[in-house]
């Protein structure tokens, strides 16, 4: 009945026509051979060549693309018939259901992505659904369905579509949708090939608005599924070549789309449509106004002119006026933002239940379990906590709890949060714009960075040198008859500039702080969980094992999340008959989460990545000192690295006006960093650990020009 319809209308020519057996049967049986009985159908044959055989796809053959299902689509409006309602799983309305199969996706980081978009599918689409507008449509415009035939002019025009067997009552944009997905495949500028079948397509059956801003996702949905149903054919089938070859342009195509403000496709769709952009977004100088009228003002905002994210991907960030941001500096969504594996264990266990730790749970105690598992068998205790500055608060809580002393020993530019009792541990605060400097508890060692300290010889001795320091500040304790509680560090120094530590002074600083009675806490709020690379907890590289260690930031990927663990000794001397008990401190969906995260890094091995791409990028950064005075130095481990601006390489003057400009001009070329350490001329780089090397890349070759 379609291909009859159609052959009624203007695409008579462009269809098959049915030829009917000799007692005019559309359907007829084939005679039996075996035990079971064949039905055929007989269609005509259309001349010309294969779409999908032609290359390039111009511009025009796009359009026309487009057009021609546009016409299919408007010569079928108000055809129906029920046989058509049943169910397909090339549907795009039902992509959801093929999430159960994407665990025949191999590569761990290719199923995220696909898992990440049927996430923004879900999203977006699926609350949609029921009011978008429903047809019959073809359902499988890919270009090997499309015939080609040759004009007057020698150009090649679309002639015709063949394959009706997948036609299906769906959603009326999806027609577009697939066609636009088949059409953008290998092309060196994906949105304008889509965009360009789009428009073609609105020519000839106007899309409402409402369709239109769905159209992304549901192109990326059919591409997942696409690969999804192509990897378990090739699960089943593991030596057919075709699969494997002919998944390769979608796999390409949804790694090109993964950084693609969605705002910025919904743009381009309305723009080939005739329609304005769409309305009704917040001007950056009303936001600012809102903020700073109900907003502290010692909250500080980033950029000369601030940034209205409203989206994230993995490794990218999207703004409300559709530009797309490369994150190089958000150590917090460590594994990506809004990655799928820890945005749905957080829902899942959500639309359970959330509570608190007075009562059992399975989560709190398996993701104690998990998370002790990768540390020395010394820390076995766990609390859990929100933030890191609560973190820390209770750790200098056992701490001295457990020493019975007051006295904390710190680094110089060290930053441990924001409470009133970790901020008189935090010279970056104590000692810059408001503070009121050291309390007569605290005492700063001095910074052993190997390029701007105090000590600058190279060599084995370097580490017990700086550590000597520590050692003079105890015995200037104990001259008082006074002891250190502890001996706080981070295994490499954020706020003081991406500094790597020289070797040994962690080993030789413990020794001298325990010899004194008092404990090592390593603060790994802000490198741990495989950031550096060779190890999953930076304190390793050092080759020592704290007392009590301090986890924030990246253990939740976003969600507020933090932990102390320490040993049964200091745990047990806490235990002094006043409870600790945090109200929100291990909730279900909290270590439903942070399991979620310890999974991913696991499974997407994102430590090797942090390893190897760190590697690339500190070797990329060095290339450009050579071909830069400016940088003094670049250095770190994995993908916690540092480039310090210098105005004279020789003296080392810092130049924390060139770094606040470079960062600046990097932002405008969509890329984001900032500056650290006490001069503000470190530019710090700490990005999602999903970075790759094509991001190193762009990152270098942009930061080339904006330093020239």
């Amino acid at each position: 009945q379609v291909l009859e319809i159609l052959n009624r209308s203007d695409l008579a020519g462009s269809v098959p026509q049915v030829v009917p057996d000799a007692s005019g049967n559309a359907i007829f049986a084939m005679p039996e051979k075996g035990a079971h009985r064949h039905w055929a159908r007989m269609l005509t044959y259309l001349p010309g060549g294969i779409l999908g055989k032609h290359s390039p796809h111009s511009e025009r053959l796009r359009r026309q693309w487009g057009r021609l299902m546009g016409q299919i689509d408007r010569a079928l409006d108000g055809f129906f018939h029920p046989a058509l309602q049943h169910y397909l799983e090339w549907d795009l309305q039902h992509a959801l259901d093929l999430r159960r199969d994407t665990g025949y996706i191999r590569d761990p980081r290719r199923r995220t992505l696909v898992e990440y978009f049927l996430l923004q599918f879900e999203t977006e689409v699926l609350p949609q659904l029921p009011g978008l507008r429903r047809s019959v449509i073809h359902n499988d415009a890919n270009d090997y369905n499309l015939l080609t035939g040759s004009s007057a002019d020698g150009s090649t025009h679309i002639s015709g579509i063949i394959d009706f067997g997948d036609i299906v009552y769906s959603c009326t944009a999806c027609e577009a949708a697939i066609a636009a997905a088949y059409a953008l495949l290998d092309q060196p500028d994906p949105l304008t090939a889509a965009a360009e079948l789009v428009g073609g397509y609105h020519s000839a059956a106007p899309l409402q608005e409402a369709e239109i801003d769905l159209l992304f996702y549901l192109i990326c949905a059919r591409l997942c599924i696409s690969v999804i149903i192509s990897s378990r054919q090739l699960a089943l089938r593991p030596d057919n070549d075709y699969i494997a070859i002919s998944q390769r342009p979608a796999w390409r195509a949804l790694e090109k789309l993964l950084p693609l403000n969605p705002l910025q496709a919904a743009a381009a769709f309305r723009n080939a449509c005739d329609f304005p952009e769409r309305p009704g977004q917040p001007m950056h100088r009303e936001l600012l106004s809102a903020r700073r009228r109900y907003i502290g003002k010692s909250l500080s905002i980033s950029y000369r002119q601030p940034l209205n994210i409203v989206r994230g991907a993995m490794q990218y960030l999207f703004e409300a006026g559709g530009d797309t941001y490369l994150d190089c500096v958000n150590n917090v969504c460590h594994v990506g933002h809004c990655h799928p594996r820890v945005v749905r264990a957080a829902q899942q266990q959500m639309a359970r239940l959330n509570t608190n730790t007075r009562y059992l749970h399975d989560y709190l105690t398996e993701y104690a379990r998990q998370l002790t598992a990768t540390l020395p068998e010394s820390l076995e205790v766990c609390f859990f906590t929100n933030s890191g500055t609560e973190a820390n608060d209770l750790a200098l809580r056992l701490a001295r709890s457990y020493t019975g002393q007051q006295d904390v020993i710190v680094l110089e530019g060290a930053y441990h949060g924001h409470s009133t009792a970790v901020i008189e541990i935090s010279p970056y605060k104590f000692d810059g714009p408001g503070g009121q400097g050291a309390r007569p508890h605290i005492h700063k060692a001095p910074m052993p960075d190997p390029y701007r300290g105090r000590y600058r010889a190279p060599g084995p001795a370097l580490g017990e040198t700086y550590a000597a320091d520590v050692e003079k500040l105890i015995g200037q304790l104990q001259w008082q008859e006074r002891a250190p509680a502890a001996f706080f560090c981070e295994p490499l120094l954020s706020c003081g500039g991406q500094i790597v530590l020289p070797d040994g002074y962690l080993a030789a600083a413990f020794a001298h702080v325990r010899q004194a009675g008092g404990l090592c806490v390593v603060d790994e709020v802000q490198v741990g969980f495989g950031r550096i690379g060779s190890h999953f907890w930076a304190f390793q590289h050092q080759g020592v094992v704290p007392d009590i260690l301090t986890l924030g930031k990246p253990i939740g990927n976003g969600h507020p999340l933090a932990a102390v663990i320490t040993t049964r000794a200091i745990a047990d001397t806490f235990a002094n008959g006043m409870e600790y008990f945090n109200t929100f401190g291990g909730n279900p969906v909290s270590c439903a989460v942070g399991l979620a995260v310890l999974e991913t890094i696991r499974e997407e091995h994102l430590q090797e990545n942090a390893r190897e791409v760190g590697a690339y990028f500190l070797e990329r950064l060095q290339h450009l000192q050579q071909r830069h005075p400016a940088i003094g130095d670049v250095r770190g481990l994995g993908l916690f690295l540092g480039i310090e601006l210098v105005k004279d390489p020789g003296k080392r003057t810092p130049d924390g006006a060139l770094a606040g400009r470079i960062v600046e001009s990097m932002k405008q070329r969509g890329i984001l960093l900032s500056t650290d350490g006490p001069d503000h001329n470190v530019i710090k780089i700490k990005p999602p650990l999903v970075f790759s090397r094509e991001n190193v890349a762009q990152v270098c070759e942009i930061l080339d020009k904006a330093i020239g």
